[in-house]
């Protein structure tokens, strides 16, 4: 138990401030890449946050998570919202609550999976990260690390493969367009919107209107 929580606190120290070149996810892939006989692919540029166009963290804040700069960790707003959804419509597709802050926990630290296990873990990873690191921490790591398309992870490889240009270049129609594919990048390309697709990205590009932008100047 020592030798756990030691290892743990002392990762979540070491990547307050190293780049997260690897994530568990991107392995998981890649396995399932070789084990389907498909060509290995991963494409990840790590880039600090001030090299990412201001308009993806309103894009994902407004699309995943509104309140990410005023909860710490847990959104028990958003919870208790998603729990009554799920009692009044047990036929329809679950509804989570996941903050930006537990998916960051998860894609570093964790493996995909709806156990308990799992999400034990990943609540202690968030407590961890919302201590040690602050909020452009995470929205940096982030941005880096979540699987944005087929073998894509991050903000300026799918702004390269997806639209050929950089991270900061982006667009704010872009940015919509990445955000609304987040909940699955692997079904949902922001290269080529269904219509679904553009009906969110004008939502989102709605909303962020109204969300306060992350200040990168840490």
């Amino acid at each position: 138990m020592v030798a756990f929580f030691a290892s743990t606190i002392l990762s979540v120290v070491v990547l307050r401030w190293l780049p997260v070149y690897y994530t568990p996810l991107m392995f998981i892939r890649l396995a399932q890449q070789k084990s389907e006989g498909q060509p290995l692919t991963l494409h990840h540029h790590w880039v600090p946050l001030e090299e990412i166009s201001p308009s993806l963290p309103l894009a994902v804040m407004s699309s995943e998570d509104a309140r990410f700069l005023e909860h710490h960790g847990f959104d028990y707003k958003a919870i208790e919202q998603a729990a009554m959804r799920n009692i009044k419509h047990p036929e329809k597709r679950k509804h989570g609550a996941s903050t930006i802050s537990q998916q960051t926990a998860k894609n570093v630290f964790l493996w995909p999976g709806r156990s308990w296990v799992r999400k034990g873990f990943e609540v202690y990873f968030t407590v961890l990260i919302e201590l040690v690191w602050n909020k452009e921490r995470i929205m940096e790591v982030y941005l880096n690390s979540i699987e944005m398309g087929d073998g894509i992870y991050g903000a300026d490889a799918v702004a390269q493969w997806h639209f050929g240009t950089t991270a900061k270049e982006l667009t704010k129609q872009q940015c919509a367009l990445i955000a609304v594919s987040l909940p699955n990048p692997r079904r949902f390309n922001s290269a080529k919107p269904s219509g679904y697709m553009l009906k969110r990205q004008r939502r989102i590009l709605h909303d962020m209107k109204f969300v306060k932008p992350i200040n990168s100047n840490r």
